[in-house]
């Protein structure tokens, strides 16, 4: 299963590294059980996305040049994020006028880099997958993270309908549009509930925020994970809840 070793960089993004630590130690297991050297410069920074999307474009520009200036050099630069690593690899060059950070999404370098969909995980659960908007929209992952997701042993995947659909977190939109982001939720969260999963999870850990949140609040018993930690899960490292 191993590759040949490749000089990476994490970029854990502010809501994993603040909220959801255990998804970027996943994400080095993971990297590192398919032979690559991960690191994570310390001066790495926020990518800006929050300052840009609401409109203060000139607050994100040091923020790109700052992301530059950490990760320039590494063979690639990984996220546990559709949405951030969009923000770098779309936003970043028209904000500092060039693009200086090999920036994949995780399951993009996965499959395209390393070339693998069976990682060698083991998670025996029903899990649906949700795509996240910035993911399938703006970076097109496609039909990557199935792929990734069908080759876990133990594991049922099964079809959420209107999968497609937005989750309604999107951001400050769910703090600016709360009533309309909580009906998308309940729309997302019936459509969990139908699939009769044990797990619901996606690339994004603001998206499984959002929809875990609900899935909590109505005490379901659907857990939100991130992919990454089903993927970094395996027989003798098994995934243990600790959100």
């Amino acid at each position: 299963m191993a590759v040949k070793t490749r000089r990476v960089a994490l970029f854990p993004t502010c809501l994993t590294d603040t909220f959801f630590p255990d998804t970027a130690r996943a994400v080095v297991r993971l990297l590192e059980r398919l032979g690559c050297a991960v690191e994570f410069p310390l001066d790495a920074t926020c990518c800006g996305q929050m300052h840009f999307n609401t409109g203060y474009r000139e607050h994100a520009v040091p923020l790109a040049e700052a992301m530059a200036r950490a990760f320039r050099g590494y063979d690639a630069v990984i996220a546990p994020s559709g949405s951030c690593a969009g923000m770098v690899r779309e936003v970043h060059p028209q904000l500092v006028g060039g693009s200086f950070v090999a920036m994949y999404e995780l399951t993009e370098f996965l499959v395209d880099v390393l070339g693998v969909t069976d990682v060698g995980a083991y998670f025996p659960h029903r899990v649906t997958y949700h795509p996240t908007c910035h993911s399938l929209r703006l970076l097109g992952v496609g039909e990557r993270p199935l792929k990734l997701l069908e080759s876990v042993r133990g594991l049922e995947l099964i079809e959420l309908d209107e999968a497609e659909s937005c989750c309604g977190f999107g951001g400050t939109f769910a703090v600016k549009n709360a009533d309309t982001s909580t009906a998308m939720l309940t729309d997302k969260m019936w459509n969990v509930l139908g699939t009769g999963a044990e797990f619901v999870t996606a690339g994004d850990n603001s998206c499984l925020m959002h929809i875990g949140g609900g899935l909590s609040r109505l005490r379901s018993g659907v857990r939100a994970v991130h992919l990454a930690e089903i993927l970094a899960s395996t027989e003798e490292e098994p995934w243990v809840a600790t959100r």
